[in-house]
């Protein structure tokens, strides 16, 4: 293995690892936000012990996610310093954003709201949680933005004297039409992993005589988590249906590879449901396909042109010459690998369902307060929020592999995006420590997370409900609430 090649399976590692915990951490800080408001509102001692047992859990979660983050970042000047030369002065902008206001607004406002609780009146407080929300949202507004520019680079000039993107148009960047679709259908999807998360967690202690006499409260939380991720997954599929079309525009290569498209259809293109291609994913052997369905999705109408791979990779060649780094790719310059694309499309798309209708079942099964025992309900839960994050992650491999050989699409190719002063000792080290650092922290994080999980929530103690000019308690140290 070259440092190429070590690079890549480091950046794919820490991704996808860091965005296990995302999804959770954006859609759980709103469903605690709403369990909270739900409280104040109804003053139901339910919703207030739902708001502290997945407090907990989303603690753990943020924490994690904020120490792989981290390391995500860093790793660009690591591994990729020709690639961040070439995009800093674009990237600059949305990602400093994104740190100084966007992560401490999280970071401040979480803080007010695990210590606020005997400190802050009940309103304030809750706007807390609120505010960690509208942070978790902005944060993943500006670093989206920096993805959608490397998949459709806009408001940007060439400089030939230095190499590199500069930035002329920053509105352009945060409105890029890729970021527009991209960043809904991530967002749903992430209320929709957190809906399942809240189902699955209710589900199994609904199921454990240890926590009999709480039923009552893991009901509630199972039928609200299914309704939640019901809800998130219809936006989930409305907002990756408009994303195809969105793709095809700006990425055809992509959508093609997507569905192993090797020929342009002029028309009524079919949807693959399941391909056999050759092993170097050149060809196709064997397909079962629904006709017309790829036109319409890729353009909204079934006699809509679909280009395929072969006539795509000529074009590409005509227009950007041939790719320096074509022998690196199974198929050919310009092509991605097609069955890690094909397949994990379609990962992407089958757990997605499955959670969805997993969620829509448990709704349908739970209905006007019926208690289902049989053991495959609690299993069936269980496995939801599994299905939800592999899907994320899914969607993630097939929208970054799906964009090669191009780390900007159209204008920087992967090889030349490597630092070109690393060894392969130096690469293949610090590969093998952060993946033995992110297994350790994978331990720690499921460990806590059964722990506290099998606990359950705590009995329901009446918070008090303080107000700002009450000085009866200015000497009491602030406490840790859970």
């Amino acid at each position: 293995m070259d440092v190429l090649d070590i690079a890549r399976w480091q950046f794919g590692i820490i991704t996808v690892y860091h965005f296990l915990f995302v999804p959770i951490t954006i859609g759980l800080s709103a469903m605690i936000a709403g369990f909270q408001t739900a409280w104040l509102r109804t003053d139901n001692p339910d919703y207030l012990r739902l708001t502290k047992f997945f407090g907990k859990l989303f603690l753990i979660n943020f924490a994690l996610g904020l120490v792989t983050g981290i390391v995500q970042e860093f790793q660009f000047g690591m591994n990729w310093s020709d690639y961040s030369r070439f995009v800093g002065d674009i990237f600059g902008a949305p990602l400093a954003i994104e740190g100084l206001l966007a992560f401490f607004l999280e970071s401040t406002f979480l803080g007010l709201w695990i210590f606020g609780w005997d400190k802050l009146p009940r309103k304030v407080h809750l706007a807390t949680i609120w505010l960690v929300h509208i942070g978790t949202l902005a944060s993943s507004y500006f670093i989206l933005a920096a993805n959608s520019w490397m998949q459709h680079p806009v408001g940007y000039t060439f400089n030939p004297d230095t190499g590199r993107a500069e930035l002329t148009d920053f509105w352009a960047v945060m409105f890029n039409k890729v970021q527009l679709v991209t960043f809904p259908h991530v967002v749903l999807s992430a209320y929709l992993t957190a809906g399942v998360f809240v189902v699955g967690v209710g589900a199994y202690l609904y199921s454990r005589d240890k926590h009999a006499g709480d039923r009552g409260l893991y009901h509630r939380a199972i039928r609200i988590g299914a309704a939640v991720t019901l809800v998130a997954g219809l936006g989930v599929a409305f907002s990756g249906d408009v994303q195809g079309k969105i793709m095809t525009e700006v990425q055809p290569m992509k959508m093609a590879a997507a569905e192993a498209l090797y020929d342009t259809k002029e028309s009524c293109a079919p949807f693959s449901i399941f391909t056999v291609g050759t092993p170097d994913g050149t060809s196709e052997k064997f397909a079962v396909t629904v006709p017309c369905m790829l036109s319409f999705l890729a353009t909204g109408s079934f006699d809509g042109k679909v280009e395929g791979i072969n006539q795509l990779r000529e074009q590409y060649e005509q227009k950007y010459g041939q790719d320096p780094g074509a022998a690196y790719y199974s198929a050919g310059g310009y092509v991605p690998v097609i069955p890690v694309t094909y397949w994990s499309f379609r990962f992407m798309i089958g757990l997605g369902l499955f959670a969805a209708a997993g969620a829509a079942l448990i709704l349908f099964l739970t209905r006007r307060g019926r208690t289902p025992t049989n053991p495959w309900f609690a299993r069936l839960a269980i496995s939801l929020p599994v299905a939800a994050v592999l899907a994320n992650s899914f969607g993630w491999i097939f929208t970054e592999m799906g964009r090669q050989p191009w780390a900007v699409f159209g204008l920087m190719t992967t090889e030349r995006a490597v630092s070109p002063g690393v060894s392969v000792f130096e690469a293949a080290t610090s590969l093998i420590i952060l993946t033995l650092l992110y297994a350790a922290l994978a331990i720690v994080e499921l460990t806590l997370l059964i722990h506290y999980i099998k606990r359950g929530a705590d009995p329901f103690e009446e918070p008090p409900n303080p107000s700002f000019g009450d000085k009866s308690d200015d000497d009491a140290a602030l406490t840790f609430a859970y």
